[in-house]
């Protein structure tokens, strides 16, 4: 089972169901595509100011291993160590990002995949929220009366008293 966090973007004009379309599941752990593609997954979850971050490190870690003159498997390893770091903290620079732009964090929701992790957010979700009954409109008069019943003494869909069909 995995953590999932829950993300609501700034509302804007639209629908509600629109807007619920557009919220974001994060999950919490490791990720295989911010440790293998972290610079291209920064800029998918446009994470700018991660990005500008990593950019400045990886020439600070270069400008170091060269001034220190580091051989190349030094080099790899901690460019290797890098990785792992952003792939460790992505669930971390993702609620970051979500944050700056104004994202509200709704809370924290459990599944086995994000599917299922959706479906029990929205389920609790819609629980939760409370319901607006609007009062039921006055029926209109209608053209044929209900018949007194107090006079004929019947009541239901038999015509006599005590009959069967």
């Amino acid at each position: 089972m995995s953590v999932y966090t829950v993300h609501e973007p700034p509302q804007r004009g639209g629908h509600a169901l629109s807007h619920t379309e557009r919220f974001a599941f994060v999950r919490d752990g490791f990720s295989w595509a911010a440790f293998l593609f972290g610079p291209l997954w920064m800029l998918r979850h446009r994470l700018w100011l991660a990005l500008l971050a990593y950019i400045l490190v990886c020439i600070g870690l270069v400008a170091a291993g060269r001034a220190a003159g580091i051989s190349g498997g030094t080099a790899f390893f901690v460019g290797f160590l890098l990785a792992l770091l952003i792939g460790f903290e992505a669930p971390s620079l993702r609620r970051y990002g979500l944050a700056r732009r104004r994202w509200r964090n709704l809370g924290v929701v459990i599944g086995d995949d994000v599917e299922s992790a959706e479906r029990r957010f929205f389920d609790a979700w819609i629980a939760a929220e409370p319901v607006h009954h609007t009062p039921p409109s006055p029926a209109p008069p209608s053209a044929n009366p209900v018949p007194d019943v107090s006079s004929t003494g019947i009541i239901g869909l038999f015509p006599e008293p005590g009959a069967r069909a």
